[in-house]
């Protein structure tokens, strides 16, 4: 299982990205939301959706969750 958390600040196109604790952009974050503990990124996405309904995946870390 990987932690997993949100960035409370949206990207340009309002997306807020979801990322895990393995993320090599993770500490570039300044303010983030701590979403648990998943075995994917697929949950970790729903729990983000309750706090910032434009929700996705990081592209480098959840990629599988990672919307266009």
């Amino acid at each position: 299982m990987k932690k997993y958390y949100v960035n409370d600040s949206a990207q340009p196109n309002g997306d807020h990205e979801v990322h895990d604790e393995n993320c090599i952009y993770l500490p570039l974050i300044k303010s983030k939301t701590y979403l648990g503990e998943f075995y994917s990124c697929k949950n970790a996405v729903i729990v983000a959706k309750k706090h910032y309904s434009q929700s996705n995946g990081c592209y480098h870390c959840s990629k599988d969750c990672h919307t266009s």
